[in-house]
């Protein structure tokens, strides 16, 4: 008997993983709730391992609850994802640092936003509906789109740990933002 094929993955890291990455993991999961073969998760580069997602961004979730809790990067997990998303650029070189083989599959989750709607114009008509081809084609393509547009601080979405409301309202807002784009590029 042959083991099911891997679900193609996407890896959202943020500093604790108590916050941005598993509202985005949250997010992507329930967009992705009727999309076979796809799979969100995501670490921490210095998680709070084994601890809940912060009160304050899960009572701004509009979807459920990821039942995971807060888990510490290794390069495994990394090796193992099809694209590697963080909320930051400092976050992005530590992760291409730690596992150099994921350079060309790992972005903030704002630069992978832009560089995949630039992409989509450029990818086979034939790929048009939310797919592991199509997933994958966008990730491949968009490297080749950096030239085209200029890394900037507007990359990062702040930390909203430990500060007040509005803080947690605002990174809830661009990763909210952000995903539903990620989704739209993918074609679901």
């Amino acid at each position: 008997m042959t083991a099911p094929p891997r679900p193609w993955a996407v890896l959202v890291v943020c500093t604790g993983n108590i916050c941005r990455s598993p509202a985005a993991e949250a997010l992507l999961t329930a967009a992705w709730r009727d999309t076979p073969g796809v799979a969100a998760s995501s670490a921490g580069l210095h998680a709070r391992v084994g601890e809940p997602m912060a009160a304050p961004m899960a009572e701004l979730l509009d979807v459920p609850l990821p039942g995971s809790r807060a888990r510490q990067l290794t390069p495994s997990m990394v090796r193992q994802s099809d694209l590697v998303l963080t909320m930051t650029r400092d976050q992005r070189a530590r992760v291409v640092t730690a596992e150099p083989s994921a350079v060309r599959r790992t972005f903030t989750l704002r630069e992978f936003v832009e560089l995949a709607e630039l992409a989509v114009v450029d990818l086979d008509p034939a790929l048009d509906g939310a797919d592991v081809q199509r997933r994958t084609a966008l990730v491949r393509a968009a490297p080749r789109f950096r030239g085209r547009r200029t890394a900037d601080p507007e990359d990062d979405i702040a930390d909203p740990y430990g500060r007040d409301r509005k803080a947690y309202e605002t990174a809830m807002s661009e990763v909210d933002e952000a995903i539903g784009r990620l989704v739209r590029a993918f074609g679901g």
